[in-house]
């Protein structure tokens, strides 16, 4: 089979919603490469949110910070981050309206005042209501809220991309401020709770970001899978020759999808690479 380039989304794709991946995305993974074919992480996360765990199943390259960021074979290519006037805007806004938010950079993850604690306080509320979720909220979500610095300086410049927490402020009126500036989705982790969402350089997502990486590999679109489960994933799913929902996306991406998999918890990335030939 001819070398593909496999472009993979990390929240709800390759991990679950509590951010557990399952055996069966590692050996996929492992596998194709094995196989010749390159992987690439394509997600809305920034590098400081790439734990270990992560990257340490081995990839190709990643685009992080839904295109904001290029990294092929530990190369950066491209990386644009957002104005500090945009950043002055949003810390303004959601101080002003209780917004609990993070600004992502790939140095780390500077939080609002309150929003480590109300993640904390997220995890211990999904914890009692759902003893069973314990081990993965304590593997997949608490390593995140533990890895959040408060009292920085928010008014930086090397910002990424915004998360923001669910709040009584309707995400409509959120998008609405910000959308001559940032693309504004909701959040692509649920557990963040209604209104949530991400803020991106508008302009920038995941398929500019891989028609970049396939110029810079000097290879044909017409070789290419992505896999996601969220609103950032639409044009990548679009793009790529072949796009494949999960089993857990959104509607709207299993609309325009080539194709549906399972979901990360039935394996859903092991099964389509079987069903393709990847492996």
């Amino acid at each position: 089979m001819d070398q593909k380039v496999i472009f993979l989304d990390v929240d709800g794709t390759l991990a679950n919603d509590s951010g557990i991946i399952p055996d069966s995305a590692y050996n996929a993974i492992n596998l194709a490469r094995e196989n010749g074919h390159l992987i690439f992480l394509s997600t809305g996360r920034s590098k400081a949110e790439l734990f270990d765990h992560i990257l340490e199943i081995g990839f190709d390259g990643i685009i992080g910070a839904a295109g904001g960021y290029i990294e092929v074979e530990n190369e950066v290519i491209f990386h644009q981050f957002v104005e500090r006037e945009a950043i002055e805007h949003l810390v303004r806004f959601f101080n002003h309206h209780n917004v609990d938010y993070y600004l992502e950079s790939n140095g780390g993850l500077f939080a609002s005042e309150n929003c480590k604690l109300r993640i904390e306080e997220i995890i211990n509320r999904t914890i009692a209501e759902r003893p069973d979720l314990k081990e993965e909220m304590e593997q997949g979500l608490r390593p995140f809220q533990q890895v959040l610095k408060d009292n920085e300086n928010l008014i930086r410049e090397d910002i990424n991309k915004i998360s923001f927490l669910g709040s009584d402020l309707p995400f409509e009126f959120i998008q609405k401020e910000f959308e001559s500036k940032f693309e504004v989705i909701p959040s692509t982790v649920p557990i963040f709770g209604e209104n949530s969402g991400e803020l991106s350089i508008k302009g920038i997502n995941k398929a500019i970001a891989i028609e970049r990486v396939l110029k810079y590999l000097k290879k044909n679109r017409t070789d290419t899978f992505a896999y996601g489960d969220g609103l950032n994933d639409l044009e990548m799913l679009a793009f790529v020759q072949h796009g494949i929902a999960m089993g857990n996306a959104r509607s709207e991406l299993k609309e325009i999808a080539d194709d549906i998999t399972f979901t990360p918890d039935q394996n859903g990335l092991f099964q389509s690479f079987k069903k393709y030939g990847l492996i």
